[in-house]
C-alpha cells in the first residue's frame, strides 16, 4: 500500500500506532503513561495518542482525532502535549508522524550540562546522520507550558528532531514508521555518546556527512 492510500485510512493508522506504540513500550523505550504519537491524516486532522495513556495499552478506537484546526473531534481526550506535535507539524508540511518520548539515554543526554546545545549529539554513525542529523536542544520549560510549542516551533523548520532539556526527545517523521526509526536511532547513539564520552571517539566528517544528507534526504 503506498503512503498516500495509507495516510487515508483512518483505522489502519489507528492499528499503526497501537503496534508502534506497544513495540516501543515492550523493549523500554517509553514507560508507565510517558511519551505521545501523533499522524497527520489526509483530510488535514490529526490522529493522537491520549492524555495518561501508556503506550503499550493503546485502544485504536480510543485514540484521539483532531481536526485541522486542533480541535478535539472525538476519541479520548489527546495528550496534554498536543501543543509540541502542533508545532512541529506547523514548521513542516512534509511531516505525517511526530513521536515524543521519554527514553531513558536521550534523556540523560539532554540532563548533560556540556552537551553542544546546537547539537546535542555528535556524528558518530551514518544511520544517525540519515534518519535524525542534527539534534539541538531545547531550553528547560515545565510539561505542558505552552510556551515550550513556541521554543520547538523555533527550530523545528530546520531539525526533523529536537531534544527538550530534562525531558526528552520530540521526532518528526514522513511516516509513522520512518519517524519512529529515527526515535530508535536516536536513542541508540544517544547510547553510545554516553559510551564514548572521555574516550574522543572519531566522528564523521563534514565531506562524509554533506554527501548522506545528498543521497538520503529525510523530508
Amino acid at each position: 500500500m503506498s503512503e498516500i492510500l495509507k495516510y487515508h485510512d483512518d483505522n489502519a493508522l489507528r492499528e499503526q500506532i497501537a503496534t508502534y506504540g506497544k513495540s516501543l513500550f515492550d523493549r523500554g523505550l517509553t514507560m508507565g503513561s510517558s511519551g505521545n504519537i501523533s499522524v497527520r491524516l489526509a483530510d488535514g486532522g490529526w490522529l493522537m495518542t491520549p492524555t495518561n495513556a501508556c503506550l503499550g495499552r493503546l485502544d485504536p478506537a480510543r485514540i484521539s482525532r483532531l481536526s485541522g484546526s486542533g480541535e478535539w473531534v472525538d476519541g479520548d481526550k489527546p495528550t496534554k502535549e498536543s501543543f509540541l506535535h502542533m508545532a512541529m507539524y506547523g514548521e513542516r508540511p512534509r511531516s505525517q508522524a511526530i513521536v515524543h518520548l521519554h527514553s531513558t539515554h536521550s534523556v540523560a543526554v539532554s540532563c548533560l550540562p556540556d552537551v553542544d546545545h546546537h547539537d546535542c549529539i555528535p556524528p558518530l554513525t551514518a544511520y544517525y546522520v540519515m534518519r535524525v542529523g542534527k539534534l539541538p536542544l531545547v531550553p528547560y520549560h515545565v510539561p505542558g507550558d505552552p510556551t515550550l510549542g513556541d521554543a520547538v516551533k523555533g527550530l523545528a523548520g530546520k531539525h526533523s528532531a529536537v531534544l527538550l532539556a530534562n525531558h526528552g526527545p520530540v521526532v518528526a517523521g514522513r511516516s509513522l514508521e520512518a519517524a519512529v526509526y529515527a526515535t530508535e536511532e536516536l536513542e541508540e547513539t544517544a547510547k553510545l555518546f554516553l559510551l564514548l564520552r572521555g574516550h574522543n571517539p572519531r566522528c564523521l566528517t563534514r565531506e562524509q556527512i554533506a554527501e548522506l544528507e545528498a543521497r538520503f534526504p529525510r523530508d
